[in-house]
């Protein structure tokens, strides 16, 4: 579900864009004067997640690939705006370092997967879970529900962004400029994958997670309504564990051969359609600065051990960023506070 940039144009990218700075001002509001510093941790723990369980491809059975996103267990946990907050954190970090996702297209990654995706999916969990009480079974369903279908939204949302742009944007004989797959395309190829395979998994891993609470820590699923109670102290050195497990195992993700519906390469487009777009020319490769350009493995002839190795790498630098990340912002809500 990352879009690369030139698959979209430059209009559609300043749009999504300016849509997701407003929500990110919203997000910065809200969360500065909702989440106190003490739950920073737990913020940083689920951007780290979300970062984490992306790397995690899965296959799909058209020969493609897919991913869950994690945003779901964040916004149940600290509420939508949060959680927008710690998956733009990931979005932003997987553009910039590793060239998953465009620079150009980072506004509209961060409107599916950390705007839509959280506010649908807790919408929908608060629909479901109601007043029940905390220790309900209520509870999970909604959040397997509320992981599934808020996965799908924002998979529909990134399919009809992919299929109006040759409608919208193409040459006076028909050539499309960007991405060059129709709305009765995109919006099929996005929810196969989505509907099948991604959105299971996201909806099952927040439902386990939100069962291993209910039996765990049954508090750390009312942060929302406590969160102005300063006597309550968690510890979150199994969630740290749990993340550096994650981490270790990232290199799984590896073992799914195939490239996500729309997250093409230029090679791989050409051999596809036979030709460029020239949007796409001119604007797919717009960032060259990567740390490690996707996961270090771009660029390299590597045996699976070498990309492993690399993979692993990038996991761990990932989660080091985010780190430094949460400790500026705690540093700064505490003067706040």
């Amino acid at each position: 579900m990352h879009i690369p940039d030139g698959y979209l144009s430059p209009q559609t990218d300043a749009v999504l864009g300016i849509a997701s700075a407003i929500a990110a001002a919203g997000a910065a509001y809200q969360t500065a004067h909702t989440v106190k510093a003490k739950y920073v941790p737990l913020l940083s723990i689920g951007a780290a997640f979300s970062f984490t369980i992306m790397m995690f491809n899965i296959p799909i059975p058209d020969g493609t690939t897919a991913h869950a996103v994690g945003g779901t267990l964040l916004s149940i946990l600290l509420g939508p705006w949060a959680a927008m907050v710690g998956v733009s954190i990931a979005l932003t970090l997987q553009a910039l370092f590793f060239g998953d996702g465009g620079i150009l297209a980072l506004g509209a990654n961060i409107f599916n997967m950390a705007v839509v995706l959280p506010f649908v999916s807790y919408g929908v969990y608060r629909l479901i879970a109601g007043r029940s009480n905390v220790q309900s079974k209520r509870q999970w369903i909604a959040a397997a529900i509320a992981g599934y279908i808020g996965l799908n939204v924002a998979a529909l949302c990134t399919g009809i962004e992919f299929g109006l742009q040759p409608l919208l944007f193409h040459t006076p004989d028909g050539i499309p400029l960007y991405s060059p797959y129709g709305l009765y395309i995109a919006v099929p190829a996005m929810l196969f994958s989505h509907l099948t395979i991604a959105g299971p998994i996201e909806g099952l891993i927040t439902a386990l997670v939100v069962i291993y609470l209910q039996r765990t820590n049954p508090a750390m699923l009312q942060l929302r309504q406590t969160s102005d109670q300063p006597t309550k102290t968690f510890r979150y050195g199994k969630f740290v564990l749990g993340i550096v497990i994650l981490a270790v195992l990232s290199p799984l993700g590896l073992l799914a051969s195939g490239t996500a519906w729309g997250e093409w390469g230029q090679e791989e487009l050409h051999a596809q359609l036979g030709f460029l777009p020239s949007g796409f020319q001119k604007f797919g490769d717009v960032w060259k600065h990567s740390l490690l350009p996707d996961y270090g493995r771009a660029g390299f002839d590597q045996s699976f051990w070498q990309q492993a190795l690399v993979y692993l790498v990038s996991a761990f630098v990932g989660l080091l960023v985010i780190g430094l990340i949460a400790f500026i912002i705690q540093r700064h809500v505490r003067k706040s506070e």
